[in-house]
């Protein structure tokens, strides 16, 4: 098993601290085995007894029953009623537990909200529940939960735990990890084809169905290719009106832009994709469109799209917008205005584009993907943008083709792509 410790560390530091601990992310990432197995045997080394803690898999059959509110909290208290005791509650998958209404955010009460905050008030009961659903993740939290949710984001392997989960040398890890991504079960096969098989399987029986039958989707096709549109333009400025021009064209439907933001939002609230919003960094403002939309696990991107585009520029960019977000950043897209003469002298002004504005606290740093830096014109043009941004920050260009990192005359730092992807302290050299 695969230790995942940025994780456990945690929740073992958020135990007892008089909050509901959510540990969200995408279906198949790790977060019940992260749970209901290392947090699990991390309380039992303590001296935890296996009696103390309750773990409940809503979504497994044999619990079914307990996906009502009514029924679970009934459940719950007989199972923590010996006040002098001191009880760990575990809920697997809570969205089983939330309406397909409720889901849609119609003005129907999400009950097991109120179900969680009545355990929050028992001082003998440390909560915890994993979710697929990014309505845990939304302002729900902080309204209904009174300011008492506390948000651990799972992610699927990073490239520092699969390479150190594998016997692989680092650069034959890369190409594996390029090729089929993070999901962890993924590490216990050995053929590609049994890889890709998975990886096409979760679309299929997880991914789609989930969202198809949780929001009654009307158009499942406009749905499938809705995502091979967003996976086949990764690193691409793009909109619902875009999309929805994209989805007229290969598939002679008509399809309303308001249909495509809905399934957008759906493919975003199951963690399929993440989007990142272009930011203008000199004058300190947010474009409303387009934005660009990335994948969560860069193995779903390519099966979905049948190992057809490998582009390792797009695929590079996906994996360092990934890494970002494991360690914490926010991240958006940057714009800078450049003033530039032309070959008559004139002058114009151009936006340019920095791949990624990354903030975490006080800290913010600039960043640009390039998968080779080799060709004279090619670093001029990668270089433009960060040069052309005058505050204090840090600029950074991370390349595949670099070895040891450096920092140039202008304070850019240079580093390796592989370097960049293992030590989780790269951006501070």
């Amino acid at each position: 098993m695969i230790a995942r410790n940025t994780y456990i560390n945690k929740i073992i530091s958020k135990q007892w601290n008089g909050r509901v601990k959510i540990i969200t992310g995408i279906r198949r990432c790790g977060k019940s085995t992260i749970l209901f197995e290392l947090f699990r045997q991390h309380l039992l080394s303590e001296g935890v007894s296996e009696e103390d803690i309750i773990s409940i898999a809503l979504d497994q059959d044999r619990y079914a029953q307990l996906r009502d509110p009514k029924e679970l909290a009934i459940y719950i208290r007989n199972r923590t009623s010996d006040a002098g005791r001191r009880f760990y509650l575990m809920i697997d998958e809570i969205q089983y537990a939330i309406s397909s209404r409720e889901l849609r955010g119609t003005d129907a009460p999400v009950r097991i909200y109120g179900v969680l905050n009545e355990f929050l008030s028992y001082k003998n009961v440390d909560i915890y529940v994993t979710g697929s659903n990014s309505k845990l993740l939304s302002k729900d939290i902080s309204t209904e939960f009174r300011g008492r949710g506390d948000v651990v984001k799972v992610y699927p392997l990073s490239f520092r735990e699969f390479a150190d989960g594998t016997d692989m040398d680092k650069r034959d890890a890369y190409d594996e990890y390029m090729m089929y991504g993070g999901m962890p079960y993924l590490v216990q096969l050995r053929s590609d084809e049994e890889k890709l098989q998975y990886l096409e399987d979760l679309f299929e029986e997880i991914y789609f169905k989930d969202i198809e039958e949780r929001y009654q989707i009307k158009y499942p096709g406009i749905l499938r290719e809705m995502t091979s549109a967003l996976c086949s333009s990764v690193g691409s400025l793009t909109n619902a009106s875009k999309i929805s021009r994209t989805v007229k064209s290969t598939r002679n439907l008509n399809v309303d832009w308001e249909t495509v933001s809905s399934y957008l939002r759906y493919l975003q609230d199951a963690f399929l994709f993440s989007e990142a919003v272009r930011y203008d960094i000199k004058g300190k403002r947010y474009f409303e469109y387009p934005s660009k939309y990335y994948c969560t696990d860069i193995g779903l991107r390519n099966a979905r799209l049948g190992l057809r585009q490998i582009e390792q520029t797009h695929i590079m960019e996906n994996l360092i917008y990934n890494e970002l977000l494991v360690r914490g950043y926010s991240v958006d897209v940057g714009v800078v205005a450049i003033r530039e003469a032309d070959a008559s002298k004139a002058v114009h002004q151009k936006n340019c584009e920095v791949d990624f504005v990354a903030r975490k606290g006080s800290k913010i740093y600039y960043l640009q993907s390039a998968l080779s830096m080799d060709d004279p014109d090619k670093e001029r043009t990668e270089l433009r943008s960060l040069r052309a941004i005058d505050d204090s920050f840090r600029k950074i260009v991370v390349s595949k083709s670099y070895g040891k990192s450096w920092t140039d005359d202008k304070g850019i730092l240079r580093i390796g792509l592989i370097d960049f992807l293992l030590d989780e302290n790269s951006l501070d050299r």
